[in-house]
């Protein structure tokens, strides 16, 4: 199987964010939301305490042979949500508290992502299915209290709107809970929503976290009816890869979204399925002097965290796919917030104060990216969605995304933004649906 990828930390306590300037791994410099550097590094920022945002990995680090879920939790700071509101309101930004959301809410992704009249009107029928592994027994409950708050209509098990089952399918034989993955599954939950209100959510919840089994998950999803499944982890490649692309992602007429991973540039699986979208991650700001009204660059906090990118070492190049830098696939494919700077907000209560808290990671990039498959429409049935930004490539149905890198690598566009397709933001976010429909 596989562990975790090279210059992945050892325990999770190795990477967990604090306040003070001994511990902090990362201060981000909120007047640009972008900027970052690690506090004991010779550059490291001086900015005040109320700018930095910190934050911790939701799930442990995994046992070797498991996956790694990539959802970021903010534990400090004032994020760009809550700086945009302050200016909004004038008052002095205050760092985030449980009691009310700090991170970007349905409307502001909708904004975003030229989503609203399509997230008014589109996805009556659809169903995005959420895979993830152990169980969350408190996910309906968290989701009622996200989409009430926000004004969305219920999901319920009772309206047959929400659906959580096992990888065998059973609604009541479930795995063993784990809080960690609890966080993971409310904050795809909440992105699915937020992009397509209108749209069935079915949870399968896999036994563990291995590739086998959140594999099978992917394979009763599609079995239960989903035609859009979105996938929050990742893990090193392996040579079993190619084996699994057959055995698991291979669904025509599925649009199957992967995160491309949270520790900079290099490859994961099964972001580098070639029958999946691999999903990257950016830094979102508001920007009031621009039409679109928002601006994004790559994310990246430091040499070790950021948006995933690179080539896969197993998985051959998709025929849609015409980069030349990799002899074999590229990741990613197209991209959506990620910074736990500029996070999402999210309501959890299992394993954790209830309360509402705002993530980060390509754990939130995947199941936005979902959503909007799902506003586009059913892919057709011999299809492979992840070709569909592709052919819409360079037009104004995607925000180019051009500043910012991963990390280092020898062919630039591979780790760099760039005009056109670059590895870590593919051929940009979405601005529209019409670059995900085929």
């Amino acid at each position: 199987m596989r562990t975790t990828l090279p210059g992945r930390p050892p325990t999770q306590g190795s990477w967990r964010r604090v306040g003070s300037a001994v511990a902090a791994t990362a201060a981000l410099v909120l007047a640009g939301f972008g900027t970052a550097t690690h506090a004991n590094a010779a550059s490291a920022s001086t900015v005040s305490s109320k700018a930095k945002v910190t934050w911790t990995n939701a799930c442990s680090t995994p046992a070797k042979g498991q996956m790694a879920c990539k959802a970021l939790r903010v534990t400090g700071g004032v994020t760009a949500f809550q700086k945009a509101r302050a200016e909004a309101d004038g008052v002095t930004p205050k760092s985030a508290d449980a009691a009310t959301p700090s991170g970007y809410g349905p409307t502001d992704l909708q904004s975003a992502y030229g989503l609203t009249s399509a997230a008014a009107s589109n996805g009556s029928g659809e169903t995005i299915a959420i895979v993830d592994a152990y169980d969350d027994p408190n996910a309906e409950a968290d989701l009622a209290t996200y989409r009430s708050y926000y004004g969305l209509s219920a999901c319920t098990t009772a309206n047959g709107c929400f659906k959580k089952v096992s990888q065998t399918g059973s609604t009541t034989s479930l795995p063993s809970a784990n809080t960690g993955w609890a966080e993971e599954i409310s904050l795809d939950l909440d992105m699915a929503s937020a992009i397509c209100p209108k749209c069935n959510i079915l949870l399968v919840e896999a036994t563990s976290a291995t590739m086998a089994n959140l594999g099978t998950a992917v394979n009763r999803a599609v079995t239960l009816g989903a035609k859009y499944v979105s996938n929050s982890y990742g893990g090193s490649e392996s040579s079993s890869d190619t084996s699994y692309d057959s055995s698991y992602f291979n669904h025509p007429g599925v649009a199957i979204t992967v995160s491309a991973g949270d520790s900079g540039y290099g490859a994961e699986y099964p972001a580098a399925s070639k029958y999946v979208t691999s999903v990257g991650g950016t830094a979102l700001s508001k920007a009031t002097s621009t039409t679109r009204g928002w601006t994004e660059t790559v994310w990246k906090t430091s040499s070790s965290e950021g948006t995933g990118s690179g080539c896969s070492s197993y998985d051959t190049k998709p025929t849609w796919q015409t980069d030349t830098g990799c002899s074999k696939r590229t990741i990613s494919d197209v991209s959506a917030v990620a910074d736990p700077a500029t996070g999402v907000s999210v309501y959890d209560s299992y394993g954790i104060t209830a309360g509402w808290y705002t993530f980060g990671g390509t754990s939130a990039s995947s199941p936005i990216i979902a959503g909007v498959y799902a506003l586009a429409g059913t892919p057709s049935s011999s299809s492979y969605p992840a070709s569909f930004p592709y052919a819409k490539a360079g037009t104004s149905a995607l925000n180019d995304v051009t500043s910012g890198n991963n990390g280092s690598c020898s062919t630039t566009y591979l780790c760099t933004a760039q005009s056109g397709y670059d590895g870590p933001t593919g051929w940009g976010t979405p601005e529209g649906v019409s670059a995900f429909t085929g």
